[in-house]
């Protein structure tokens, strides 16, 4: 253990770095990064394990913040750790820097998530734990043995999806998990205890954690807690940490400026805080802000040293654990380079004219039995959105059996996101979850974070339309489809599509949509299905030529100089099919196409989307969601037949009927568009 006294003179240094870059930024967070210095000191210096010479190591300890607007804290501290440089602290919150206001996954400088929703940061934590479980009940100890440290505020404690989070891990016993909660009594305008009294000791130790109740400012402290969390085997842990916010800061006066709201979101001059003062009672030098003290440094190369002697060891056991399991090391290998094995997607045998739901149960059954590494989730729901389909093959973590590969996530769909996420963000497995479409409601947040941090989760979500009947307007998603293909339509920072969204029109396009779905290692994948059962789509070779599907939009069938396109996915084509009959029937010559992914269809060529889509000819396009994300799709000769308003409670049949989704009706929207 290191010295007290350079302890502090190193949680100072934190201080100072992170006060000093929000400074010069003329923007950001210092009072939290200030006040938290001192537990990530430790941490970072004393505890946390990883290679040095390898940032990647798959059995490193993890740290995931979950506030992200205490950023300088962290790149303060990891620049001690000899992951950043003092320019780059410097150049916080500038365009193109490396230190953006909130951070932003990079697992070679140590960032393990992209965090600044509150909340959310935490429970991807959760979703690692879980991961590092799953994959040492099937490599071993000697291959994955890790701690998953999570760090939250205040803020992310109040956010709603911290009780899935907490349920959750107390639930499954993740001894694993230690989180440290800063608890500084300040928020961004009010103190704590005015808007949350309650007893955050008890409520996490009704939820099964261990709790520990320090000064978070405290060396001394902070290191039994952390010491005393390792040795739980049962319960995961949350050390909760008094500490105080904009800790050392002083007015020109003198006078402290601590635990003020007024220096949590916002430069310290800009709250009345001498910077000047501030940094000489840190015992750092005004002139000269961006210093690390050279003890510092010397004590953090010291931990380094330790790090690599400690590796060499880890590096023995795992060696001589290949060699004892040769197959084990492969599948190691494989899992965290993203491999997948060879799946026979042509051989998958679909019942006819089923749901697509049903369809996907059959390709998750082959999944389960082939993707070792791969976890399955739902929401409360496996026997309706059909990801029993992969449950049957395998059976649901418990407490102390991660055997399994299903994760029973109860009612709680944005907790459940948020945990796919921490699987995918841990790596060497698939992570895939469901519920129903309308429930996409609560997962939007999460759905953003994945696609900004471009990790390919698989959201399976079913009962795709109005539809689902009789349950009425709450259940049958309308704007849903619209919402989540925005993020179809924008990119990433890698410039690709930040999300894939598929809609397949029946069991063919299904399978092929899971094969895409597993080939997308670029981004999340969202995968829409019909609760109710759908025509099988007329083709001699229904799985090859859904191929098809993976240019986001083809055309099913055609008669030569088609006098109209008939355009949709999903449900909608078997009924375009149908009223194609009535059509053909009077001479109609007609092309139909199904275009599961509009985003994937416009990164076409523009000779394929027009060979699919003739510009200036007729089209004609039925959606079950609102008019407009086919607009863009028929032009200024073209008509659009969809939902404006909510949907009804009634059987699905009769709402076709009642809503206009029949053969007869796209026979009669088809004439009158000829007409014109």
């Amino acid at each position: 253990m290191n010295d007290i006294k350079l302890m502090n003179r190193a949680a100072d240094n934190i201080r100072i770095l992170a006060a000093s870059m929000v400074e010069k930024a003329k923007s950001g967070h210092p009072g939290g990064a200030m006040g938290g210095a001192d537990f990530v000191n430790v941490l970072f210096s004393e505890f946390l394990v990883y290679d040095p010479k390898n940032p990647m190591w798959e059995s490193r300890d993890r740290f995931f913040l979950d506030p992200g607007h205490m950023s300088p804290m962290l790149y303060a501290v990891l620049a001690l750790a000899g992951r950043y440089t003092l320019d780059e602290l410097k150049d916080f919150r500038q365009w193109g820097s490396v230190t953006p206001g909130h951070p932003e996954v990079d697992f070679r400088r140590g960032i393990e998530n992209t965090s600044g929703p509150l909340g959310q940061g935490h429970t991807y934590a959760v979703g690692a734990a879980i991961a590092a479980k799953f994959l040492q009940a099937r490599l071993g100890k000697e291959a994955i043995d890790e701690t998953i440290y999570a760090y939250i505020s205040d803020g992310g404690i109040q956010e709603e999806i911290s009780q899935g989070a907490g349920r959750v891990a107390g639930t499954l016993g993740l001894d694993n998990l230690i989180m440290f909660y800063d608890a500084n009594n300040v928020q961004l305008s009010t103190m704590v205890d005015e808007v949350d009294d309650e007893n955050i000791a008890m409520k996490y130790e009704a939820w099964g954690w261990k709790v520990i109740t320090i000064n978070g400012n405290d060396v001394a402290e902070i290191r039994r807690a952390l010491t005393d969390a390792k040795a739980e085997k049962e319960r995961p842990t949350l050390i909760i940490g008094r500490t105080i916010m904009g800790k050392g800061a002083l007015g020109a006066d003198l006078s402290s400026y601590e635990n003020k709201v007024s220096t949590h979101g916002q430069p310290l001059s800009a709250a009345g805080v001498s910077i000047e003062e501030t940094i000489k009672n840190l015992g750092g030098n005004p002139e000269n802000p961006f210093e690390i003290f050279p003890e510092v440094a010397e004590m953090y190369a010291r931990r380094a040293e330790e790090l690599n002697t400690l590796m060499e060891e880890r590096k023995a056991v795992k060696a001589a654990w290949a060699a004892a399991h040769p197959d084990l090391a492969q599948k190691l290998e494989d899992w965290f380079s993203g491999k997948i094995p060879p799946i026979d997607w042509a051989a998958i045998q679909h019942k006819a004219n089923q749901p697509t739901r049903a369809a996907s149960a059959n390709v998750l059954g082959v999944l389960a039995s082939t993707v070792e590494n791969m976890i399955c989730a739902s929401a409360d729901l496996c026997n309706s959105d059909k990801t029993d389909g992969f449950l049957k093959k395998t059976h649901a973590f418990k407490r102390g059996d991660f055997t399994g590969a299903f994760f029973q996530a109860g009612v709680a769909e944005l907790t459940m996101a948020c945990v796919c996420i921490g699987m995918a963000l841990h790596g060497g497995v698939w992570a895939a979850c469901g519920t129903f479409f309308v429930f996409s409601d609560y997962m939007k947040p999460a759905l953003r974070m994945a696609a900004l941090m471009e990790l390919p989760v698989k959201f399976i979500w079913t009962h795709d339309a109005f539809r689902v009947g009789e349950d009425g307007p709450t259940h049958q998603p309308v704007e849903q489809e619209a919402q989540v293909r925005l993020l179809e339509k924008m990119k990433n920072h890698s410039g690709k599509n930040s999300m894939l969204v598929l809609r397949p029109a029946d069991a063919a396009e299904a399978t092929v949509a899971w094969k895409m779905a597993m080939e997308n290692v670029d981004s999340p994948t969202g995968l829409i299905f019909s609760r109710q059962a759908v025509k099988d789509l007329p083709r001699e070779r229904p799985y090859e030529e859904a191929l098809n599907a993976e240019r986001g939009a083809y055309i099913i069938n055609e008669d030569a100089d088609a006098d109209v396109t008939l355009l949709g996915s999903g449900s909608e084509v078997s009924t375009l099919v149908d009223g194609a009959a009535l059509l053909r029937a009077e001479g109609v010559k007609v092309r139909i196409v199904s275009i599961p992914s509009d985003g994937l269809f416009h990164c076409q060529s523009k000779e394929y989307q027009d060979s699919i889509l003739t510009p200036g000819s007729k089209i004609f396009a039925l959606t079950a969601g609102l008019p407009f994300c086919m607009e863009n799709l028929v032009g200024p000769n073209g008509k659009v037949w969809g939902m404006n308003s909510f949907g009804y409670s009634a059987p699905f049949k009769v709402l076709d009927e009642k809503l206009g989704f029949t053969a007869q009706n796209v026979y009669n929207q088809v004439k009158e568009l000829l007409a014109k």
